[in-house]
């Protein structure tokens, strides 16, 4: 049951939806090809856990605060910078997102340089701002073994009348040592204790009744369909190995250096009729600089990360109501039990995908694939985007 609390979080933040919208950014200056254009999103998120056997707890914040800036000077030229202020903190105070020079000049293609998503995982690729559950699953979250921001050079190409699309990608990505997750993030929002290294990355997808964006839910009640496939292939270049002693050997409590990782990736999603369906499949594999490391995912030096993920939805009011509900599962080598997690939840949306408010219910089992560590959550969730 909802207590007084969630009562209060529901009315606070709903509250701050009843605002006007423009469309996704703002164009302050335009004259021929230069144009200079602003623009952003507000995602505040009340939170709620209860784990089994234990109290719960509950906060209100700043999910997303994020602006940028895009502009042009030149024809089939322009630049874009995007930075994260909602989890300013300590010496965390600013995170940036984009960050990329773009040449669209390609009769089939664009290609980008700078900081960019690296184009694995097709719910990673979806915005924040276009997901039908609050928070991504484990096929889409970059904790757990989805490359996510790379800085280098991204390809984005096409062909027959964008029924066939592909990315590629390579360039620097860094990987947080922490056991209990394989968390990729750039060189850009670099840790000292980060190891570094190289990747490179890939996907096609095929669009046989025409091109489908890469975002959740169906406004348009046409019939789409898409099956991608993906793969990316990280190496640690050796720079920085801070829990690796000069034998080999691994001197963290609960850190540990990963010498390389891959993954693969099998999606399709679904759109007709108001009902969207998405489901994905990452086989992820990593190694540790040492060899007989175990603890956290890894089990003698090594991991396998299989996850799955269904996310179904269906407009009961178009493009107003939206009933959700989802499943995910993740297993690796270090755990005891698979990790599995359900949600239900509903999508109220004034202005689509620019103004909506969120709520998911997502029932846990097995965290961190501990047998028996249980945990309901809740999510409510506004977003603004101007």
């Amino acid at each position: 049951m909802i207590n007084r609390t969630v009562k209060w979080g529901m009315a606070l933040i709903s509250a701050g939806c009843f605002s006007a919208a423009n469309a996704s950014g703002i164009t302050v200056y335009k004259q021929d090809d230069q144009y200079i254009k602003l623009g952003g999103r507000i995602q505040i998120q009340y939170y709620q856990k209860s784990p089994e056997g234990k109290s719960t707890e509950d906060k209100i914040f700043l999910r997303r605060l994020r602006t940028y800036v895009e502009g042009s000077l030149y024809q089939d030229w322009k630049g874009k910078i995007q930075w994260e202020m909602g989890k300013a903190g300590d010496d965390n105070e600013l995170a940036v997102k984009s960050a990329y020079m773009q040449y669209k000049g390609f009769s089939g293609g664009k290609l980008y340089i700078g900081n960019f998503k690296a184009g694995f995982s097709r719910e990673n690729m979806n915005s924040s701002k276009k997901q039908q559950l609050v928070e991504r699953t484990f096929v889409g979250d970059s904790s757990y073994g989805v490359i996510d921001y790379l800085l280098g050079a991204r390809f984005d190409g096409y062909a027959a009348d964008k029924k066939i699309t592909y990315i590629f990608s390579a360039g620097g990505m860094n990987l947080d040592p922490d056991d209990s997750k394989l968390d990729f993030d750039t060189p850009v929002n670099n840790n000292t204790d980060w190891n570094q290294g190289w990747v490179v990355a890939g996907r096609v997808d095929y669009h046989p009744f025409g091109y489908l964006a890469m975002s959740q839910g169906d406004f348009s009640r046409e019939q789409k369909l898409t099956v991608g496939l993906g793969a990316f292939g990280w190496s640690n270049d050796g720079d920085n190995n801070t829990y690796t002693d000069s034998s080999g050997n691994s001197i963290g409590n609960g850190k540990a250096d990963v010498d390389v990782a891959n993954g693969i990736e099998l999606s399709a999603a679904y759109r007709n009729a108001g009902f969207s369906v998405d489901a994905q499949y990452n086989v992820i594999n990593a190694s540790t600089v040492d060899s007989t490391y175990d603890g956290g995912i890894f089990k003698a030096g090594e991991t396998t990360l299989t996850q799955m993920a269904l996310e179904g939805g269906y407009m009961v009011i178009p493009s107003r109501l939206e009933l959700v509900a989802g499943t995910q599962t993740m297993d690796a080598d270090g755990y005891k039990k698979v990790w599995s997690r359900n949600s239900v939840g509903v999508n109220w949306f004034l202005h689509k995908h620019d103004i909506k408010v969120q709520l998911t219910y997502r029932q846990g089992k097995n965290l961190d694939g501990k047998d028996g560590k249980d945990q309901d959550e809740l999510f409510l969730q506004t977003l603004y985007v101007f």
